[in-house]
C-alpha cells in the first residue's frame, strides 16, 4: 500500500487563526486546488446533526462521553465486534448492493491490462497481528489526546481524538509501512483513523494525515481531499472482519488495490493517486464484482460469506497496490480455509461502470458550510468552571471543537478550561471547511 499521494498544491495549509478575546473570526477556507481529486456522492446539506458528543474541555482528559445507544452494541478491544453494528447509513456506497448495476464497458480490458488474467484474489490479512489492518474499539471514558499533524495537515482533521496509547498500529509498533490507526468510539459512534501514526511519550500522537468519520451519517472528504487513505476514503468499513465472516452476513463492499491509477476518481473516493499517465487506468473508487455465476459451493461457509459479498456489494478501489489484494482485519480465529481465496481468478471479477469519472478539469465545486456564529457563556470563568459553547452552523457534513473536545454533533457543548484558551470550530462538508474561534479567559 501506498500512501496518500499530494501534488504541489496540496503542500499548501490552511491559515492559521489568530484568537482574540471573545472575538469571533468566522472564515472559509479555499478549496485545496491540487491534482487529486475529491468524490461527491450527494451533498450532506444543513447542520451537523443531533446528539452530540462532548468533552470535558481544558486538559482533554474527560473523553467524549456517552451520548449515543446507536452503536453501543460494539464490544470493546482491540479487534473486537461490531454486534451487528454496520457503520454508514443506507444510502452510502459502501452498504450499496450493486448486484444488477451495469458493467463497463472497458471491463475485461481494465482487468486484464491493469490487474492481469493469470493474477488470483489475494487476501492481505490472515492470523498474523502484523499482517491486515488492525483496529480497535474504545468507549466514552477513553482519553482524549491530541494529534500532531504533518505531511498533509491542511487536508486533515484536527484533534483531540479518543486513540489509547495501546492502540494497534498496522504491521506492528516498529513497522516502517502505512502505520495505520482505526479507532472506533461506541459512545459517540465517530470513526478515527490515522495514517503513519506514532506515539508520544505524553500519550499523544503524531500523523501524517487524519480523518473522521461520523459512522451514523454518509458524508465525504472535500472534493480533492486526501484521508488517511489514498483515495480519500474510510478504510474500516472496507475491511474484510472474522466477526462478520463467522456470522455468515457481511453487508458492505471490500476494500483492495492495484499497482497502477490515473489521475481520476469516482464515488465514493475524493481523492486520487494517479501514478501513471495512461488515460485507461483504473480511477480510484472504480468498482469490482464478482461475477454471479462464479461457482462458490465449494467454499466454506466463512469464505462464502466473503465471496457473496463480493458479488452483491463487490470492492473499491482505495489504493496503488498489488493486484487484487483485498485488505481485511488480522485475527487469530481465521483458519487455513482462507487460502482457499486465492484460487479466484481475476478474470471472476467485472468491473462496475464508471461514472462520473473526475479529474482536475471537472472537479466540482459548491459552498463551504456558514458559520453564523459561535459564542461562549460566559466568556470569562474561574479555573475549572463551566463554560457553553453554542454555535449556529448550515451546510455542513460534520463538526469538530479543538482543543479539548473533538468531533460533536448537535449545536452546544460545555467546556471546563484551566486556563485562558481559545477555541475553534471546525465546520466540513464535500466542498471545504470553514472555521471560527472564540476564545475564553481564566484570569
Amino acid at each position: 500500500m501506498l500512501p496518500p499521494s499530494c501534488s504541489p498544491w496540496k503542500l499548501l495549509t490552511f491559515a492559521c487563526i489568530l484568537a482574540y478575546s471573545l472575538l469571533l473570526t468566522a472564515c472559509s477556507t479555499g478549496n485545496t486546488a491540487n491534482s487529486a481529486g475529491g468524490s461527491g456522492n450527494g451533498s450532506n446539506s444543513g447542520g451537523s446533526g443531533s446528539g452530540g458528543s462532548g468533552g470535558s474541555g481544558g486538559s482533554g482528559d474527560g473523553g467524549t462521553g456517552s451520548s449515543s445507544t446507536s452503536c453501543q452494541q460494539m464490544t470493546l478491544g482491540q479487534n473486537a465486534g461490531l454486534g451487528g453494528f454496520l457503520p454508514f447509513n443506507s444510502s452510502s456506497l459502501w452498504n450499496t448492493d450493486i448486484s444488477t448495476s451495469p458493467v463497463d464497458a472497458n471491463s475485461d480490458s481494465i482487468i486484464s491490462t491493469y490487474i492481469g488474467t493469470g493474477t488470483r484474489m489475494h487476501p492481505d490479512f490472515g492470523t498474523d497481528p502484523t499482517y491486515g489492518i488492525p483496529y480497535m474499539v474504545v468507549d466514552g471514558h477513553q482519553k482524549l489526546v491530541g494529534v500532531n499533524l504533518g505531511a498533509y495537515g491542511g487536508e486533515s482533521d484536527p484533534g483531540p481524538m479518543p486513540v489509547p496509547a495501546n492502540a494497534l498500529v498496522e504491521g506492528g509498533a516498529q513497522s516502517t509501512g502505512d502505520r495505520h490507526v482505526l479507532v472506533l468510539d461506541n459512545a459517540n459512534c465517530f470513526l478515527y483513523e490515522l495514517y503513519n501514526a506514532s506515539l508520544n511519550s505524553d500519550g499523544s500522537w503524531n500523523a501524517d494525515s487524519t480523518a473522521v468519520w461520523d459512522l451514523l451519517g454518509n458524508q465525504q472528504r472535500p472534493y480533492t481531499w486526501t484521508s488517511a487513505d489514498a483515495a480519500g476514503l474510510p478504510i474500516f468499513p472496507g475491511l474484510v472482519r472474522y466477526d462478520e465472516a463467522a456470522a455468515g452476513n457481511i453487508q458492505h463492499a471490500f476494500r483492495f488495490t492495484v499497482p497502477h491509477t490515473r489521475a481520476a476518481f469516482t464515488p465514493p473516493a475524493s481523492h486520487y493517486a494517479g501514478n501513471t499517465s495512461a488515460g485507461t487506468a483504473p480511477p480510484m473508487g472504480m468498482r469490482l464484482r464478482l461475477k454471479a455465476s462464479y461457482d462458490i459451493s465449494g467454499f466454506s461457509a466463512p469464505m462464502r460469506a466473503i465471496l457473496t459479498a463480493m458479488k452483491k456489494y463487490g470492492l473499491i478501489l482505495a489504493d496503488n497496490g498489488s493486484a487484487l489484494y483485498v485488505t481485511g482485519a488480522s485475527d487469530s480465529r481465521w483458519s487455513s480455509d482462507l487460502d482457499s481465496l486465492k484460487t479466484v481468478p481475476a478474470t471472476a471479477f467485472e468491473v462496475i461502470q464508471i461514472s462520473p469519472i473526475y479529474t482536475s478539469s471537472n472537479i466540482p465545486s459548491g459552498a463551504a458550510p456558514i458559520i453564523a456564529s459561535l459564542k461562549a457563556s460566559p466568556g470569562n470563568v474561574s479555573a475549572g468552571g463551566s463554560v457553553t459553547l453554542a454555535w449556529t452552523v448550515s451546510n455542513a457534513s460534520y463538526l469538530i471543537v479543538s482543543p479539548a473536545v473533538g468531533a460533536v454533533r448537535g449545536s452546544s457543548v460545555t467546556v471546563k478550561p484551566s486556563a485562558t484558551t481559545s477555541y475553534t470550530l471546525h465546520a466540513t462538508n464535500q466542498y471545504d471547511r470553514s472555521t471560527a474561534t472564540v476564545t475564553v479567559t481564566v484570569p
